[in-house]
């Protein structure tokens, strides 16, 4: 008998080992259907509830019930029990293969592949490029709405530490010679020569912090650059230093930056949940500087 793979799946089952963080979508549509596959959509605001989709997907819905909505902050973790109980419902069990894609490419779907890290779950993985590259490949799609699981599943999240982190932990990171904190928003946002698109927020940066949009993670057709690209991109900004923390504007794009930093073989990698939402906030008392 085959040694299970960390989330309890044995290796030889009909879909296999997942190659990676990041799947393709010629990987994806040769396992779509079989049994053990869970397959999720992770867009998020005008992308969210699209009227096309990888058939069989159903909808991972980070603007509803897999946040918490008990805070003012948008996109932050919902506690162990309601994740379990979301993912339940989705009909996923601890030992299926889940694939999470967004509209936009490689967008918001990180952010449900780390949840899912996060909450002890690791056949996951993204594909690659997203929708646009599934249809791109002239793969099928499923018109409507997504609809509900035919039956719950039987996920239990098992939380891990350190993955996702709150303001505190970043200020000290922020004072660690051994850590760097790496903010994806673009630069204008960075610098705060952009306004932020949530009222209220301060412009700028953490002192100390570094940039690294998103964006140039990725080359043409939303795909995500090379492993050996995205290790220089990294080595540049963060040299040999042992934890890297990703910061954004609600937490979504700064998975975008871990997801990366996994294909570049990196560890010790958080995600800080509040990001500028929480940083940014007049009242948070945390240092902001621009330029």
């Amino acid at each position: 008998m085959n040694a299970p793979t960390p989330s309890g799946t044995p290796a030889d089952t009909p879909i296999g080992p997942l190659p990676g963080p990041l799947v393709g979508s010629a990987w994806l549509a040769s396992r779509l259907g079989t049994p053990g596959l869970v397959v999720l959509d992770a867009s998020v605001g005008a992308h969210r509830g699209s009227a096309q989709r990888i058939p069989g997907a159903l909808a991972f819905d980070i603007d509803g019930p897999l946040s918490d909505h008990t805070g003012p902050l948008p996109h932050t973790m919902p506690t162990a029990d309601r994740f379990t109980e979301e993912m339940r419902r989705l009909g996923v069990d601890d030992a299926d293969t889940v694939v999470v894609y967004d509209v936009a490419g490689v967008y918001s779907s990180p952010r449900a592949w780390w949840m899912l890290r996060a909450m002890g779950f690791d056949r996951v993985a993204v594909l690659d490029g997203g929708l646009p590259a599934w249809v791109a490949a002239g793969l099928p799609l499923q018109g409507g709405p997504p609809g509900a699981s035919a039956r719950d599943g039987s996920f239990t999240a098992r939380p891990r530490p350190g993955l996702l982190v709150g303001s505190d932990e970043v200020v000290a990171a922020l004072d660690d010679p051994a850590a760097v904190v790496l903010d994806a928003r673009s630069r204008e946002r960075f610098s705060g020569t952009a306004p932020e698109p949530r009222p209220g927020l301060r412009g700028g940066h953490m002192p100390g912090a570094v940039n690294l949009p998103f964006t140039e993670l990725q080359r043409d057709g939303g795909l995500m650059r090379s492993p050996s690209e995205l290790r220089a991109a990294f080595a540049a900004l963060a040299g040999d230093r042992e934890r890297l923390v990703f910061s954004c504007g609600s937490g979504v794009t700064a998975c975008v930056l871990a997801l990366g930093a996994e294909l570049a073989g990196r560890g010790g990698l958080s995600v800080y949940d509040g990001s500028w939402s929480e940083w940014g906030l007049p009242v948070s008392g945390l240092p902001v500087v621009a330029g």
